[in-house]
């Protein structure tokens, strides 16, 4: 029986996973993660780092990226809510520069792949969220680079609560625009 619905997206390589939950009146078990089930979806097997976040609402972050030795980045949501964005960055991609975003919840459980060569971020949209992922690769600090939040460019429709302030680090706040890459 399979554990896991991957389902594709308009973007070759951003998939959503869905597990499926196993509940009842003592609450709920799930596999986050099978590199059986992963491999025949043409997923990666192998991550070397885990990562974790907490942030409060309002909180965006990213785009991030690294230049030379790019993560692939499987990532999913324990509390609260975010909206999470891959921008494809691969040369000669159909569909370099365009951006797909995805609800993450601790209730829907849903997780996203965003595979290497992409710009990642996303913001929280409710009180608080806790963040984790999976990466592909080592986080190399001298090797990393990011993309103006806000591109018009690229057009990222943020789904925001109306009336919350977003909230950056300032190395997001300078990031280069698509252009300026």
């Amino acid at each position: 029986m399979n554990k896991f619905k991957f389902t594709s997206t308009p973007i070759a390589g951003l998939t959503i996973i869905e597990p499926t939950v196993f509940g009842d009146h003592r609450g709920y078990f799930m596999e986050t993660f099978s590199s059986r089930e992963f491999k025949e979806a043409g997923l990666p097997t192998q991550f070397v780092q885990d990562n974790e976040s907490h942030s409060k609402q309002g909180v965006l972050r990213g785009l991030h990226f690294q230049k030379k030795n790019p993560q692939g980045k499987l990532v999913r949501v324990t509390e609260g809510e975010v909206f999470d964005v891959g921008v494809d960055l691969r040369p000669g991609s159909e569909t370099y520069g365009k951006w797909f975003g995805v609800i993450l919840s601790a209730e829907n459980k849903r997780q996203f792949y965003v595979p290497e060569g992409f710009a990642h971020g996303y913001a929280v949209l409710s009180e608080k969220a806790t963040f984790i992922y999976k990466c592909t690769r080592l986080f190399d600090p001298t090797d990393e680079g990011g993309l103006f939040w806000n591109d018009p460019e690229i057009g990222i429709k943020w789904p925001i609560p109306e009336g919350v302030e977003i909230l950056l680090s300032e190395k997001d706040k300078y990031h280069p625009t698509l252009n300026e890459l």
